[in-house]
């Protein structure tokens, strides 16, 4: 099978070694996924709801660009910072993705890149 890497232009893409998203057959896979711009730079500060949402505008375009669609997606991890902000991304989630409902995992971590108060991950399988 081929293994095809999707890059959004992160600058930790380079950095750090890795692809925003991999297409291997009929599967994507899109990393973890801040709502930051081509600098690294977050786009909503201080607004869960809204960096959930950029993340998910990040990951919609990864893949497309793997030849995929949200409504192929079936498994998102969402990492959070403050158990307080679980609302506003399971509402970002339920509005990007409740028509799909995908299995989804969110859980509390201690921080992220970026200052960023949520990441982001989806697999997709292109059906």
């Amino acid at each position: 099978m081929e293994r095809r890497h999707i890059s959004s232009g992160s600058p930790w893409e380079t950095e750090v070694g890795y692809s925003r998203a991999v297409r291997i057959g009929d599967t994507v896979y899109v990393t973890g996924t801040i709502g930051t711009d081509s600098t690294g730079t977050l786009l909503s500060p201080n607004d869960a709801y809204a960096q959930a949402m950029d993340a998910f505008d990040i990951i919609e375009r990864a893949l497309h660009d793997a030849g995929a669609t949200m409504k192929d997606v079936v498994r998102t991890r969402m990492y959070i910072t403050n158990l307080e902000h679980a609302g506003d991304v399971g509402r970002a989630h339920r509005e990007r993705l409740g028509s799909v409902r995908p299995c989804a995992t969110m859980v509390a971590v201690s921080a992220l890149f970026a200052d960023a108060w949520v990441e982001i991950e989806a697999d997709a399988v292109i059906v």
